[in-house]
């Protein structure tokens, strides 16, 4: 009995270890500091302003509403999404519920990705491995 176990080979089970070949070596200083100050600070002020806006709502149309919006966010930011590959996904759906319609960012007109001569496409066998949880990592790597 004490052989057969010896003889067995363990299998990791629940995370997989960081995949270097695909996604490069791994920073400890990434891993270490955090984000800058004005990036936490926009995040922070973005969260409030989401609550205040939610307390609006349940103090006007009751508090069966922001919860109605919410189930709507979910299911709009995760059910309708293309398989990654060539396209990405839009979520025209997910912006015109939260009003991102309306913001003009310099993401609309600069920075493009796709635009960049380092893109490289998205593996479509290794982002469907993220999304169903069989593999571990960015969907893929965005630039070289």
């Amino acid at each position: 009995m004490e052989e057969q176990q010896l003889k067995t080979i363990t299998q990791e089970i629940g995370e997989p270890k960081f995949d270097t070949l695909r996604f490069g070596l791994q920073s400890v200083k990434g891993e270490i500091l955090g984000s800058h100050h004005l990036e936490s600070a926009f995040h922070t002020t973005k969260v409030r302003q989401e609550q205040m806006k939610r307390q609006i709502l349940a103090n006007a149309y009751g508090s069966a509403f922001p919860l109605k919006m919410e189930f709507d966010r979910q299911i709009l930011s995760k059910r309708f999404q293309r398989p990654p590959g060539a396209i990405s996904s839009s979520y025209l759906g997910l912006e015109a519920m939260t009003g991102a319609l309306e913001d003009f960012g310099f993401e609309d007109y600069l920075n493009d990705p796709r635009d960049s001569e380092s893109f490289c496409p998205a593996d479509m066998h290794h982002g469907m491995e993220v999304r169903l949880g069989i593999s571990k990592g960015p969907v893929c790597r965005s630039f070289t």
